[in-house]
């Protein structure tokens, strides 16, 4: 009891919200064992524990529906998803209704695909029981809230959520400083405990705040919006915030950390930060304390700071390690974030064979250091319930696929079981049917074929590929009956050319007003993993279209291949990697050994061979829900099988795995 009476009134600020005294007592942490956290503190604080920290500018755990800690009270309305409009084809449906949320809104600390591989990479390493702290960012402002306008693409909005009424999120007594230029800026720090499944183990995640009454104006806003690009000067100091604070942070919180695990290059700072302090001989060693995953071949996914702005927010020291080790012989006045953690890491990994490919061609000097791991998903967090039922049913064939999901790939066992095959054709149909009843206004049908494109709306993920030619398009549902399509993304509010690219995508959907028969298509506006969940286990195929080869890897399509949905994809990223009976590959693939150009989308060739594709898919489809005889026979059964399968490979628990022997080292357990 006194070990639990030091945890609370120590490290907790219970003074901020009284609510907070109502959710933590000696027993529980809103609502989960508080002992597990104890225990696993116990264990991250003994010296003798080797440990890793894992640093990430954005985390999306998907609180909303997995491990959703209980709050004692009524929920702040502040933190309830609100309810979002869908722009379609059915203009009065659209104006008349929106999609009805009654859930909590996912921790808004995320953006997009890499905070989501982050936070899966958390609780699989939560489920494995290893010895690792997260770091990152308690962003006060979000991402940004979404919606969509025919005239502008998207409209940008602010997010006001409550961090002190955030169920399981905890306010620390501990702050720290760090020095932007001349001025010092407090953090204050809170905790976000990340529970395995079975809630034996946790995994804290600390994050670091500037909205305190000590910082001036400007520095309270240091923390407020996630990839506040306005100036270089925001992404500079928010960049310093997670590097060099996040160092801070795991020293005056009492963690030895032995080795520091770089998630992109927005926390290559921390490398400065731990070596300020030593002599140049002592460098290299501290080089076998890092790591780093880089997770993009994209340009503008490489932070290049000014070196006249980076010296108004590092001191001298700072900066001269930051040209030192981030600027090459082509660029003497910007330093690059993606070289800085290459010279500061002893390891660097891409995020798939084709990225380290990629990667060893942009970086050739770093081939050696450069190895792929390839990314997945957490399976407990995206697997579907009706299909997480059937694998339960089917556990002595396919073996203990919760806490080891390698036996996934156990189901081709039951290729030949109608039963199982009936009951998984049946499953699907349950998602869909909820997918279905959930965007009721706009009155989808379940034996319609359906299909979704869903991610960030940047240029070579080519967001509008499908409506490139709705004649075409609309000659395929005509031919087949009818189709539907899905449609959501955001793009960053200043990449100019995806907001323009979602512009695009609703004038086009607008143009087949009164075409609804044949064709209906929806764009879900604010897109989050709540709205991707229901989309990646309810629709018939998952659309992938980047153009190759500047998908790093890619985390959707994986989600969706564990809850059986096919794919019809480009050979890009992850899916160069799953064998082909997943679905169907189309479009361009450049030649061995080259990358190309990103801004040529090959947008026309490539949109002929999706059509083609589509008719394909469309056709296996309808012979499937032909009726029993011939969806048993079919070869759109077993291709959902050869999806649930290759699950087996592309999820965070192998990734974790991955990464330990590669790196990190770790050994679970106390």
């Amino acid at each position: 009891m006194s070990e639990n009476k030091n945890f609370l009134m120590d490290e907790i600020d219970f003074s901020l919200e009284k609510t907070l005294e109502e959710n933590i007592n000696a027993d529980k942490y809103f609502g989960f064992p508080l002992q597990v956290i104890l225990d696993t503190e116990n264990m991250l604080h003994n010296p003798k524990k080797k440990k890793v920290a894992y640093f990430s500018m954005e985390f999306g755990l998907s609180p909303s529906f997995y491990n959703t800690f209980i709050s004692q009270g009524s929920m702040d309305q502040h933190n309830k998803k609100r309810d979002f409009a869908v722009f379609s084809n059915m203009r009065s449906m659209d104006y008349f209704h929106m999609v009805r949320m009654d859930t909590l809104v996912d921790l808004p600390i995320y953006s997009g695909g890499l905070g989501v591989l982050a936070g899966d990479t958390l609780k699989s390493v939560a489920d494995l029981g290893l010895p690792l702290i997260g770091v990152g960012i308690l962003w006060n402002k979000g991402y940004f809230l979404q919606r969509a306008c025919i005239y502008l693409g998207q409209e940008v909005e602010e997010i006001n959520w409550n961090p002190l009424r955030y169920p399981g999120l905890a306010p620390l007594r501990e702050r720290i400083e760090i020095a932007i230029g001349t001025e010092r800026v407090v953090l204050r720090l809170w905790k976000y405990y990340v529970f395995s499944h079975d809630r034996t183990h946790v995994v804290p995640l600390i994050l670091l705040d500037s909205n305190l009454e000590e910082n001036g104006v400007i520095n309270r806003k240091i923390t407020d919006r996630l990839y506040n690009s306005k100036t270089d000067w925001w992404k500079s100091v928010q960049r310093k915030v997670l590097g060099v604070g996040g160092i801070k942070a795991l020293k005056a919180l009492g963690y030895d950390v032995d080795l520091f695990h770089l998630n992109e290059g927005h926390a290559a700072l921390a490398f400065v930060e731990m070596a300020k302090d030593l002599t140049a001989d002592k460098l290299e060693a501290l080089k076998k304390q890092f790591v780093y995953t880089c997770h993009t071949p994209v340009e503008a996914g490489h932070d290049r700071l000014p070196v006249s702005e980076l010296k108004n927010v590092l001191d001298e020291r700072e900066l001269e390690l930051a040209l030192k080790l981030g600027t090459g012989d082509y660029d003497k006045q910007r330093v690059n974030l993606t070289l800085l953690a290459l010279n500061a890491a002893h390891k660097a990994n891409a995020v798939s064979e084709r990225h380290e490919q990629v990667t060893k061609i942009q970086f050739p000097d770093y081939v050696k250091k450069i190895e792929g791991i390839t990314n997945g998903i957490h399976h407990l967090t995206w697997v579907s319930e009706p299909m997480a039922q059937l694998f339960d049913q089917y556990v002595k064939e396919i073996g203990p696929w919760r806490s080891d999901p390698t036996t996934l790939k156990n189901v081709l066992k039951l290729t030949e079981d109608n039963q199982f095959k009936q009951k998984l054709w049946d499953a699907h149909m349950v998602n869909k049917h909820r997918l279905v009843k959930w965007l009721s206004p706009w009155l989808l049908k379940e034996h319609v074929f359906t299909i979704a494109w869903a991610r960030r709306a940047a240029s070579y993920k080519r967001p509008e590929l499908i409506l490139y030619d709705l004649d075409k398009l609309l000659s395929i549902a005509k031919s087949y009956g009818c189709l539907q399509v899905i449609l959501a993304g955001k793009a960053h509010p200043k990449d100019k050319a995806g907001t323009h690219s979602i512009r695009n995508m609703l004038g086009k959907i607008d143009s087949l007003v009164g075409k609804q028969d044949n064709i209906k298509v929806l764009y879900l506006e604010d897109y989050d993993t709540y709205v991707g969940k229901m989309l990646v286990s309810g629709v018939d195929v998952w659309l992938n279209n980047p153009l190759p080869p500047f998908e790093a890897s890619g985390t959707s399509g994986m989600k969706a291949i564990l809850n059986g949905v096919p794919q019809l994809s480009t050979s890009d990223g992850w899916i160069a990697e799953a064998h082909q009976n997943i679905g169907i590959i189309f479009g361009y693939a450049p030649p061995e050994g080259e990358i190309g150009c990103e801004n040529d989308f090959r947008i026309q060739e490539d949109a002929n061979s999706l059509y083609r594709a589509l008719s394909q898919m469309i056709a296996l489809y309808q012979e499937a829900a032909a009726g029993q005889e011939t969806m048993l026979s079919s070869q759109w059964l077993n291709m959902m099988i050869h999806c649930i399968a290759e699950a087996a490979f592309f999820n965070t628990h192998r990734m974790a795995k991955d990464y330990n022997a590669f790196a990190w080292g770790l050994k679970p357990g106390k």
